[in-house]
Parts: structure tokens; C-alpha cells; sequence
């Protein structure tokens, strides 16, 4: 529109000439430049050199136009002054703000990362959870299952604190019913599971590596969540027995999801 209106005002046609010969250099200077320094494009070194060499000799043409033709440099100043400022009242109305982030927090918002961040809502996802005792990760995994419309799979691991060196005399498999404590807890989650018509599945098992048997039985059952309660020991006791959830953590599978409640 501005530049209708002025070829109809204007009887002098150097001038406008000189106004035209402004606005084409710069753009074509603008556009081999942004191509020769954007290496997201797949270009040799050679059509780089080329377009770099291009670029510099139309910079130094468009430089020289504005030096010798004041006409025209105001001219293009007043065309990019009214469209950056057109944009910037386009943005306001439309509630845009321009925000400054690092690059690594760019990358993580890309549009083409949000399907990596869709919430899975599916019916009938499998929870395991490992339970040491009646703590806050037992309630927290049976809601869970309960939103989740899922089976909730309750672990106890009766850790050994040392090695056998030969094979037990009773062969017969460990029942989670002859042990007190965890009968306590299975019982209770049996309960609870029928009150909030969640299933409850209990598991019990004898190992002297509770994160090798975590990580088998997620492994085998396929299981979607994992749960694992933040561990209590104090710091001697870890460091001599080590983290069951910093083992876990650490060899569990991509596909399985790990949550440390504590």
C-alpha cells in the first residue's frame, strides 16, 4: 500500500528507482546470507564459499546505496519501522509474548517432543509395588491402580543377609502366608483392593538381591509402573548393603516407568 502510494505521488523516476534497487539488493542479501550461515541446510563447503562471497559483495552494494541515496535509506526504514511495528500490535492483541530461553530448554519444547509427553490414561495397566512394610507407597499404588483401572501386583522380598553356600534343606516354595510380617501387609492390601474393587495380586519371594528380583519380576510380568518406596536405612546400612532403588533405577527398562515414593 505504501509503495502504491508512492509511485502515485512521486514524478521523479530515479528516485523511485533508487528506493526499488534498496529494497531488492537487501532482500536478496538477506536471503543468500541466512542460506549460507544456516547449517541445518545440506550445502558443500564450496556452494557455502560461493554464497558467503555473493553475500558480502551485495552487503557492500546494499551499505553503498544507503550512503550515496538518503531518499531510499529512509524510504526502507519507514517500510521495516511500520512492519515490525504492525507485528509487534498483531502480537499484543493476539496475547504473544517473546521469552528468552536456553537452548536445552528450547529442545525439550519442540512440537515434534509432545508425543513423548502425552499422559497414558488405557484401562488395565499393571502396577507393581514393593512393600517393606505398611508405608505411604502401598496407598499411593492402590489409588493409582483404582484410577488407572489396573491390577496392582504387591511384592515382598524376604531379603537373605548373607550367602547360602549350598542348597536349602526344605525345598518346598516360600509361602508369603508363613511369614508374619508380610501376611500382615498382603492381607490388608487384599482388603483394601476388595473395598476399592482394585486386584490385588500378592507376590513373596526369597532373595539376597531384592533389585535383581524386583527387576526379574517387572521384567516378566510385564509390568507398566513400578513403585518403589524412598528408602529409610541409615547411611552405614546403605553403604554396606547398598540402594535397592539406585540399583533399580539404574538397570530398569525404558518401557517400564519407575516412581520413588517417599
Amino acid at each position: 500500500m505504501l509503495s502504491l502510494v508512492l509511485v502515485v505521488i512521486s514524478d521523479d523516476l530515479d528516485a523511485l528507482a533508487d528506493m526499488y534497487a534498496i529494497g531488492v539488493v537487501g532482500a536478496i542479501t538477506v536471503n543468500i546470507g541466512s542460506c549460507c550461515f544456516n547449517r541445518r541446510l545440506g550445502l558443500n563447503w564450496s556452494e557455502r564459499i560461493v554464497m558467503a562471497a555473493t553475500f558480502f559483495i551485495l552487503f557492500s552494494v546494499e551499505v553503498t546505496i544507503a550512503k550515496t541515496k538518503p531518499a531510499a535509506l529512509f524510504f526502507a526504514t519507514c517500510v521495516l519501522g511500520i512492519g515490525f511495528g504492525l507485528r509487534w500490535v498483531s502480537m499484543k492483541r493476539a496475547g504473544l509474548e517473546t521469552v528468552t530461553v536456553r537452548r536445552e530448554v528450547a529442545a525439550a519444547v519442540k512440537p515434534e517432543w509432545a508425543a513423548d509427553f502425552r499422559p497414558n490414561f488405557s484401562p488395565g495397566q499393571s502396577i507393581l509395588v514393593a512393600a517393606r512394610g505398611f508405608t505411604p507407597v502401598l496407598r499411593f499404588a492402590l489409588e493409582e491402580a483404582g484410577l488407572r483401572k489396573g491390577t496392582l501386583y504387591v511384592l515382598y522380598v524376604k531379603e537373605l543377609a548373607v550367602a547360602l553356600l549350598g542348597p536349602l534343606k526344605d525345598t518346598a516354595t516360600p509361602r508369603w502366608q508363613d511369614d508374619h510380617q508380610a501376611a500382615q501387609i498382603m492381607y490388608a492390601m487384599l482388603e483394601q483392593g476388595g473395598q476399592s474393587e482394585v486386584p490385588v495380586i500378592p507376590l513373596y519371594a526369597v532373595s539376597e538381591n531384592p533389585a535383581a528380583t524386583i527387576l526379574d519380576l517387572s521384567a516378566t510380568l510385564g509390568i507398566d509402573i513400578l513403585m518403589l518406596g524412598a528408602p529409610h536405612r541409615n547411611k552405614m546400612l546403605s553403604l554396606l548393603k547398598g540402594n535397592v532403588v539406585t540399583e533399580v533405577a539404574k538397570n530398569l527398562p525404558e518401557n517400564i516407568q519407575l516412581l520413588i515414593h517417599g
